[in-house]
């Protein structure tokens, strides 16, 4: 089991706890409804408890652990300090006057993962952006209200912070599987692709990211529904995460049947798409073809 705090975001021990609070009182034979009762709350309360998609009160907590004839003192101080390590802040709450809260969700996710695959039609994967072709995007996403220039130089801030994630003293492993559009496709100006895609080219190289490109001559593939993120934690206690970002929202996918769905069609764009040894190469014919 990970201590308390070793994810460095509250969103996965969030998960964690809410994991460990339903098998307690499934074990104790206890409804949601009675569990909501135990807690001055009610049955979505629970299910959003147990699912991490709220904060917890450590007194809730509590109260939940007493009904469930917990009394463990260690265990119950261990479940009590993880509520209280869950709420609190990650680093990225500085910028949430500019990102949404459920794209909080993500990032705390994201720092916690240690794999993640990713899948991309339109864009490179954020982890893999340079500072420029980054800020071409946001510009991109923000046409109905411009951001300032202070504005985009935090979001790109952020975005560049999020790839610590890569290069931390335990590094998560990065697959990421992406259209051969994505490398033509001209954001921002030739010469910010082209830096872009020569940072590909580099990241590459490392040998925590695997990166695929499914080039043109594929034809058409299995993932209709557009693009989305598996994330991997290494704690029996996190289940795998899908993760699909729509234009106001987002949705996170944990049912076992729903991860079924995604890791196959994960696989099948994997196998699809041309071979990690190959990627070097497309990625320089796309350069090649630049203005």
């Amino acid at each position: 089991m990970t201590e308390p705090g070793a994810y460095g975001g509250p969103t996965a021990l969030r998960i964690m706890l809410g994991v460990h609070l339903r098998r307690l009182r499934e074990n104790a034979g206890v409804s949601r409804t009675d569990a909501g009762w135990a807690i001055r709350g009610s049955e979505s309360k629970i299910s959003r408890l147990e699912l991490g998609r709220v904060g917890f009160k450590v007194r809730d907590v509590d109260d939940l652990l007493t009904l469930y004839k917990v009394e463990d003192e260690v265990e119950r101080d261990r479940l009590l300090t993880l509520a209280r390590e869950a709420n609190s802040p990650g680093w990225w709450q500085r910028y949430d006057d500019l990102t949404p809260q459920w794209f909080h969700s993500y990032l705390g996710l994201e720092m916690a993962a240690d794999l993640i695959r990713t899948f991309e039609l339109q864009f490179v994967p954020g982890l893999l952006q340079t500072p420029e072709y980054a800020r071409a995007v946001m510009q991109l996403g923000r046409q109905d209200v411009p951001l300032s220039r202070a504005e985009q130089d935090r979001l790109v801030s952020l975005r560049m912070s999020r790839q610590d994630v890569l290069t931390r003293q335990r590094p998560a492993r990065l697959w990421a599987v992406i259209d051969e559009a994505v490398l033509r496709r001209p954001i921002g100006s030739p010469a910010i692709l082209r830096a872009q895609l020569e940072h590909l080219i580099d990241a590459s190289r490392r040998h925590n990211v695997t990166l695929q490109i499914i080039p043109f001559s594929k034809g058409g593939y299995t993932a209709t529904g557009g693009a989305f993120t598996l994330l991997r934690f290494n704690d029996a206690d996190l289940p795998d995460i899908v993760y699909i970002e729509h234009l106001t929202s987002a949705v996170y996918l944990d049912k076992r049947e729903e991860l079924d769905t995604y890791v196959v069609t994960m696989d099948a764009v994997s196998i699809t798409a041309a071979q990690p040894r190959e990627t070097e190469n497309l990625i320089r014919q796309a350069i090649e073809r630049l203005p």
